[in-house]
């Protein structure tokens, strides 16, 4: 009898649960996939369900932190803070080709177009640590960084020794880390407190409690890789602080690519180093702009390009980067070529794909031939059967783990920086994007796509139609999930 009534017990909170999480859900207006998911894990099993959403469904922002992060936002990008950039923005005469980008990146980000930038891209992870390393040593005034990771190992230990050297010549130095993917760094015998010690301001990103630190995969985290030195110098792009094998994960090495930027583009990324700053430690940061003439009098000035900085995230929900990348992919007439080492798309996305071949587009997506999460691999490949029959070029890089995001359209711009294309990057993580506008610059990082595609192999219908049933039910099956990957 008392085991009848544990079991009508347990059925009967099983069924509360489910009851409550239908609310709970619904109030959260998640996407409709998204929530179907949920609700579908949950009704499955009601408490693996109710765990698995404490741990990582209720993860956004607090309404308070909400609204105290909107506000440094508009303060920090309110344009009359940032008269020295006047100069240099586009005017209404840009080419027609750009005008629909600029304004839709506008609109998310509140940064206008400027002009007179130059960029050195830097696709090798050595060449990254080297060039950076050198540049904080040669720091006269401030060094400011900011990286998804931060590792303790050789990567991490070079750039922490600049860094530190550089405090104590009296350069100020800032460091900003994700509290959770550089939890090692904030370990009390991690690099973090040597830099304290050392003079250098340090601070977590989006803390999180013990327990949900421990999780592997979390919502909500600042996925920027950004560094600012003396106001002058701006690197960004996919290359966190860390080794090239990512600490041995599968698929290693990783190829990322970070832009060395100068020019007045380097106040807006300074600007969003600011906010995040502001953001987690209360304390604000001037931002000067430089004024990119220097950069000019020093090569030719037919190097320089127009540049626009897209940071999105979460708060607002409107400015995200899948709202960017549909503007990208709907604004291609000839040619889009994507990098991204990870693929799992919501389903709008998907017809923006299929419908650019439509039109005539080529498009080609490059993706690593080993990833490093099972899953998001699984779940990619599910979409693979869709895409190859609609048109689309789908290649698998061979030789690394290729963990750029690129995306180059047509001779008319190309976009780089932080972003995945999967759902957290779409409307979860803080990311941070750069337009490039322009011929030139957009020939140069095809030119880099281009090598990437020499060393990847073509994923052919034909053959892709040949799988066993088995794995092709199993893709499917975890895509079911995709909402939550």
């Amino acid at each position: 009898m008392l085991w009848f009534s544990l079991y009508l017990t347990y059925a009967l909170v099983g069924w509360l649960i489910r009851a409550a999480m239908v609310t709970v859900v619904l109030r959260r207006q998640f996407a409709p996939g998204a929530s179907l998911a949920w609700l579908g894990i949950v009704f499955l099993h009601p408490y693996i369900g109710l765990t698995l959403y404490l741990l990582v469904g209720e993860s956004r922002l607090c309404p308070r932190r909400t609204a105290r992060h909107r506000q440094i936002v508009a303060r920090f990008r309110d344009p009359a803070r940032h008269a020295q950039r006047l100069p240099h923005q586009i005017t209404p005469d840009s080419p027609p080709s750009f005008q629909p980008m600029i304004a839709q990146a506008e609109k998310i980000s509140g940064l206008p177009m400027l002009t007179g930038n130059k960029i050195d891209f830097l696709p090798d992870a050595v060449l990254f640590r080297q060039r950076l390393c050198a540049e904080i040593a040669a720091a006269q005034t401030s060094v400011n960084l900011l990286y998804y990771i931060f590792s303790c190992d050789m990567t991490g230990r070079a750039v922490a020794d600049a860094v530190i050297q550089a405090a104590r010549r009296g350069v100020k130095c800032r460091v900003l880390a994700d509290a959770l993917a550089s939890r090692f760094f904030f370990h009390r015998t991690g690099l973090s407190r040597e830099l304290t010690a050392a003079g250098v301001e340090v601070a977590a990103a989006l803390p999180v409690t013990p327990l949900r630190r421990r999780m592997a995969r979390m919502d909500l985290r600042n996925h920027r890789k950004l560094s600012i030195i003396d106001d002058k110098i701006a690197y960004t792009g996919s290359h966190n602080v860390i080794n090239a094998d990512y600490g041995g994960r599968r698929g290693n090495p990783w190829v990322d690519i970070t832009g060395r930027f100068t020019g007045p583009i380097v106040g807006e990324l300074a600007s969003i180093f600011a906010e995040d700053w502001a953001f987690e430690t209360g304390k604000e940061i001037e931002v000067p702009y430089p004024s990119g003439e220097e950069e000019v009098a020093e090569g030719n000035s037919s190097d320089t390009f127009s540049a626009q900085v897209v940071p999105t995230g979460p708060t607002p929900p409107d400015s995200t980067y899948r709202r960017l990348l549909l503007a990208a992919i709907q604004s291609a007439r000839s040619e889009l070529i994507i990098t991204t080492p990870y693929f799992v798309p919501d389903e709008t996305t998907i017809t923006s794909l299929t419908m650019a071949v439509d039109r005539g587009v080529n498009v080609k997506l490059m993706l690593p031939q080993t990833a490093d999460h099972f899953f998001t691999a699984s779940a990619a490949r599910a979409h693979f059967h869709t895409l190859l029959r609609a048109g689309v070029g789908i290649y698998l890089y061979q030789p690394a783990l290729l963990h750029a995001k690129t995306t180059t359209v047509d001779d008319t711009f190309a976009v780089f920086g932080s972003a995945n294309l999967d759902v957290r990057s779409f409307s979860l993580n803080f990311e941070l994007s750069v337009l490039l506008y322009g011929k030139a610059i957009t020939e140069r990082l095809r030119a880099i796509q281009i090598e990437f595609l020499s060393r990847s192999r073509p994923v052919v219908l034909s053959e892709w139609e040949q799988r066993p049933t088995l794995y092709e039910y199993a893709d499917r099956a975890v895509a079911l999930l995709s909402p939550l990957l």
